[in-house]
């Protein structure tokens, strides 16, 4: 029997499976929808796809570096105990280890890892673990230097936070003390320069605001706000930091005693910008109760 589109969208949007498995189902059925929702379900696919629409917002972020070339990826689970999972884990590793042939999240899904897209792999992963999993960012950085740094690291190369420097000139060491500085500053961008004008503008409206509630003159205002807009570039920017190591001197003032330039950087965080469904204790209970 010939499978049609629109028999592969009404599979896909009753099972929840992906494109690929929707079709191979129908196939493997002679397309007999009944058939292959079972067929779907014997190899954990439909069961997988059930579990899509919870909140993933645990996992980890995993590192990894090859030569000038730098890759983190985030791996979410709905636990943070799967991220202890030793499976979870091996996952993880192979899938940064893949990242860095490829050069974006969407080329990352449909690479081969052990002989299936990464995509396909993740999948397989959510009917082993038993929770919904999103593979939801990647992000790579090139240099003539690139160290990585990883905080509450689960393992090698994984945990809550992960980032990535690139420079030129320096040392490890001193690459290094900057990753951490990354992990703990959080800075928004490499320098001003950089820094999202709308973000810059809306810092602005909202300093204009604050002192407007003082009463003060409009000229008197304009030079307040000179001073705070130059607080806020320094304190958002990564070169304009206070180091942590040595708080006397800016991000960019180490960087030249190091005799090093820093070219640019990445950060990832668990979860950062996922909106968590906070649930009481007996609520949780009442929902697993009812299965």
């Amino acid at each position: 029997m010939a499978i049609t589109a629109s028999m592969v969208k009404e599979l896909r949007e009753s099972t929840g499976a992906g494109m690929m498995d929707a079709k191979k189902a129908l196939t493997e059925t002679d397309g007999d929808m009944e058939a292959a929702t079972d067929w779907l379900r014997t190899k954990g696919l439909a069961k997988a796809a059930k579990k899509s629409g919870r909140t993933a917002a645990e996992g980890l972020v995993a590192v990894a570096v090859e030569g000038g070339r730098g890759v983190a990826i985030e791996l979410n689970s709905e636990t943070d105990f799967v991220a202890k999972n030793a499976d979870f884990q091996a996952l993880v590793a192979k899938i940064a280890t893949t990242g860095l042939k490829t050069s974006s999240l969407e080329e990352l899904k449909s690479t081969d890892l052990d002989g299936k897209p990464v995509e396909t792999q993740v999948t397989d992963a959510i009917a082993k673990i038993g929770e919904n999993l999103t593979l939801r960012r990647m992000a790579a950085i090139e240099g003539e230097k690139v160290v990585s740094y990883v905080h509450n690291a689960a393992t090698t190369d994984m945990g809550t936070i992960g980032v990535l420097v690139a420079f030129s000139g320096g040392d490890e060491a001193f690459g290094r003390q900057i990753a951490m500085h990354i992990a703990a500053a959080n800075p928004a961008a490499l320098g001003e320069a950089d820094l999202d004008p709308a973000i810059v503008e809306k810092e602005k409206q909202v300093q204009m605001d604050i002192a407007r509630e003082s009463g003060k003159p409009e000229a008197v205002i304009e030079k307040m706000i000179v001073g705070r807009m130059k607080k806020f570039m320094a304190e958002s920017t990564l070169l304009g930091q206070a180091f942590v190591v040595n708080p006397d001197l800016t991000v960019e003032q180490a960087a030249t005693e190091a005799g090093a330039t820093i070219t640019g950087f990445v950060r990832l965080a668990v979860g950062e910008g996922i909106e968590k469904i906070e649930e009481d204790f007996a609520a949780e209970v009442a929902k697993v109760a009812k299965g």
